[in-house]
């Protein structure tokens, strides 16, 4: 799922995301509430409506933000009071606020308010995340509940989200208490990504993908880089999403079959061969090296907007192949030699 944060996938127009084959985006409600304000989303006609995107919705509750960004918070069983990071404002999140603020932002699938801590927290502060955001989240289900008659118009889903830190008993403890819960129309797993090492993220993927149903989407929140995809997809997940592919593409960074490479590199002055050249998508038909190094160098737009464009479709595109070797149950030896391709380019320094 391409990123719009604020209702947006930087740099790109919703046609674009079509284009390119995105069937799902992400917004936030953190953000979406502080500005322009979720009553003001649903006065003009909800998300879909004021963002012009036609294809499914998903909305974070806000949790990580609040817990990331927010230059002050204060959490206690009720919720979570904090500054906001525009204005400095006071600002209260519980689970039941935040269920009407992703209802009004309308989006198809909610996700609950959760206790996020540090990657690699010890055991008891993870256990105390994981029992409060349990906590939370029968509250959300009764919000959302409550809240239905109101939203009948359109349907909308709530995921739950599994924390536990990289303690695997904790996630299972999760599992088991969120299955017990309600029927969900899926999971997802939150709380990696966020500072730990990467063998204990796809550890605690493993454990946590096994403890779920096997019919039910799996999601893992914050991930999108090309090797954790291909890693965690290997390990159960369904769903993914992450800033990086456009976060990356501003600041220079593009992913290629052989690895990221740097368009600043002062080896593309006069490099016409395209960024990926197996890569389809209109960057790399279009344009050579040497132009996006000029671009980037010369602080033009354009260059954000293709490295952004780029970097979206190859992810897109490496999930629809994946899907593809999936079906022709191929594809532990696919992601083994995509891996290794993709591990030895980014050796290479000077591509």
């Amino acid at each position: 799922m391409p990123v719009g944060t604020l209702g947006t996938v930087k740099a790109l127009d919703p046609a674009d995301l079509s284009a390119i084959g995105a069937s799902m985006v992400l917004a936030n409600a953190y953000h979406l509430h502080l500005r322009p304000g979720d009553d003001i989303v649903r006065e003009l006609g909800g998300l879909h409506a004021f963002m012009r995107w036609s294809g499914p919705i998903l909305t974070d509750s806000g949790g990580f933000q609040v817990f990331s960004l927010a230059q002050l918070n204060d959490v206690t069983e009720d919720g979570v009071a904090f500054r906001s990071h525009l204005d400095g404002s006071m600002r209260h999140f519980t689970p039941e606020s935040v269920m009407r603020i992703e209802r009004n932002l309308g989006a198809d699938v909610v996700m609950q308010f959760d206790h996020v801590i540090p990657g690699e927290s010890d055991h008891p502060h993870s256990r105390e995340a994981s029992e409060r955001s349990l906590r939370w989240l029968e509250r959300c289900r009764t919000e959302f509940a409550r809240l239905a008659p109101e939203f009948a118009a359109q349907e909308q889903a709530l995921f739950p989200i599994l924390q536990g830190g990289t303690h695997a008993d904790l996630r299972i403890d999760a599992a088991s208490a969120i299955r017990g819960m309600d029927d969900w129309h899926g999971f997802a797993i939150g709380g990696l990504s966020v500072g730990e090492e990467k063998r204990l993220m796809y550890a605690t993927t493993s454990a946590t993908t096994a403890a779920l149903p096997e019919d039910k989407p799996r999601y893992l929140m914050g991930v999108g880089f090309p090797e954790d995809l291909i890693e965690c997809v290997g390990r159960g997940v369904d769903l993914f999403d992450c800033v990086a592919p456009t976060r990356m593409g501003r600041t220079g960074a593009a992913f290629t079959r052989d690895g990221r490479i740097n368009v600043k590199n002062a080896a593309w002055r006069t490099d016409r061969r395209p960024l990926d050249a197996e890569c389809p998508c209109s960057t790399c038909t279009r344009f050579d090296r040497a132009y996006i190094r000029h671009l980037f160098h010369a602080e033009e737009l354009l260059g954000y907007r293709l490295l952004s464009l780029h970097n979206v479709h190859f992810l897109i595109a490496l999930m629809r192949e994946a899907r593809t070797v999936i079906a022709n149950a191929k594809y532990a030896s696919w992601s083994a030699a995509w891996l290794e391709r993709y591990s030895a380019g980014n050796h290479t320094t000077d591509q």
